[in-house]
């Protein structure tokens, strides 16, 4: 019994594979959700991605359906019909009860002038275009998500830093009131104190607000309600990029689906032309068929009432429009000028191509270098924040010194903030532009 099981089970796992658990895994959202997972799940449920891979399958099919006329062709044929002739006297040969005709034919073709070859090999070009622009719409959405998934950061990030905000604002009100209380500082610093935390709560509550946004739109991007509860977790952080301009465009020129859907491009096209061009050659086909009358349903009455015959035929036919007023060489015309189209569309793919790359190489070292100033810039402004907070406590520096710098390092964190989540969008936008998947972002 036990042995039925496993061969049981072995039956099944060949028929179906194994379960892919890590990917399931990653599909699970009732947890903690990270950029590689955020992806897989917006993947595996997106419907753009649905819809491009329905119509990879369609085509598959289309080419399967293109091999098939290669093949022989059956048919079948069914006549029912009455001649009523009136005449003195009836001729003994006209059937009173109609006759009925059924045929059977079995044609193969020949040669079409190549058309039938240059159908399929166009059906099997439009299957890989499909294919790669299946690939073009998975690459769109991992820029998406991440963007998404980035932004959410971002401003997740930017909720923080606001809310130490308020907690330096909070203690540095809580000190003037103490130093006021005692007759050491004017009224005039706890008002301005006091009107910079209520700016500081109003701040948070607009980002928190785009927190709620960003979340919905990252929802969105997954296929998923806006209302549900997902828990998204990372951190922004600076990843080494190391690859140099000219192995980028190697990988973008190798990997890229845009590139590779004008190359079919243009292989389609010349197909089209193959396909014009078999009208300057005959169609030779080959048949056999058999064809059955009588004067009943089945074709089997006999007697003094009944009539049947049978006959079949074996043989070969072709056709040849010799003369159409120039319509095929036209025809042919029009499809070599569409060649040459679509052979320069490809060439500004390429062009394109490569002013992308670069474009997004230059837009990620910018912001490689922002996060280097930004960086700099925190550390300035928390030094200077501290300097003006002891200065303040020992009685020979201003609130208003206090405040202004605390101002200064919150806008120096926003700075980082934002310099390290336009690096990663600009990371996430230059391995798409590369034709590469790379999931997680936050590691090289």
């Amino acid at each position: 019994m036990k042995i039925k099981i496993l061969w049981l089970c072995l039956c099944l796992v060949w028929c179906f594979g194994f379960p892919n658990v890590s990917m399931a895994k990653k599909l699970d959202l009732r947890g903690a959700v990270d950029m590689p997972s955020a992806v897989a799940y917006a993947l595996a449920h997106n419907p753009e991605i649905e819809a491009a891979q329905a119509e990879m399958r369609a085509s598959k099919h289309g080419k399967h359906a293109a091999l098939g006329a290669f093949g022989p062709k059956l048919g079948m044929t069914y006549h029912v019909y009455r001649h009523v002739r009136k005449s003195e006297p009836t001729p003994v040969d006209t059937p009173e009860r109609g006759t009925y005709t059924m045929g059977i034919e079995i044609s193969q073709p020949i040669f079409q002038g190549f058309k039938l070859l240059a159908d399929y090999q166009k059906a099997a070009l439009q299957a890989e275009s499909d294919a790669a622009q299946a690939r073009q719409s998975r690459l769109s959405t991992i820029e998406a998500v991440q963007a998404g998934f980035i932004d959410y950061l971002r401003i997740v990030a930017n909720v923080q830093s606001q809310r130490e905000a308020m907690e330096r604002l909070a203690d540095q009100l809580r000190i003037t009131r103490a130093y006021y209380e005692a007759g050491l500082k004017p009224k005039l610093d706890i008002l301005q104190a006091e009107v910079d935390l209520r700016e500081a709560e109003e701040a948070l509550l607009k980002i928190e607000q785009n927190k709620e946004t960003a979340l919905a739109k990252l929802n969105t991007l997954l296929g998923l309600s806006v209302l549900q509860k997902v828990q998204y977790v990372g951190m922004l952080k600076y990843v080494p990029f190391r690859y140099s301009l000219e192995a980028c465009l190697e990988l973008a020129y190798r990997n890229r689906p845009d590139m590779r859907m004008a190359f079919l491009a243009c292989d389609i096209a010349g197909k089209d032309r193959k396909i014009v061009q078999s009208g300057y050659y005959p169609k030779i086909e080959a048949y056999y068929n058999i064809t059955g009358s009588g004067n009943s349903v089945d074709l089997q009455m006999t007697g003094e009432h009944g009539s049947r015959y049978t006959s079949w035929e074996v043989g070969a036919k072709a056709t040849w429009d010799v003369f159409q007023w120039g319509t095929t060489y036209f025809a042919d015309q029009r499809a070599a000028e569409l060649v040459k189209k679509v052979r320069a569309e490809a060439r500004n793919v390429q062009l394109q191509i490569g002013f992308d790359v670069k474009a997004k190489m230059l837009k990620l070292r910018e912001a490689e270098k922002r996060i280097a100033v930004a960086r700099s810039s925190v550390t300035s402004a928390a030094e200077a924040y501290e300097a003006a907070q002891a200065r303040y406590r020992e009685q020979v520096g201003t609130g208003f010194d206090v405040l202004n710098t605390q101002a200064k390092l919150t806008q120096a964190k926003f700075s980082l903030t934002d310099a390290l989540a336009e690096y990663l969008t600009a990371l996430s936008q230059l391995y798409v532009a590369m034709g590469c998947d790379h999931p997680d972002l936050l590691h090289s």
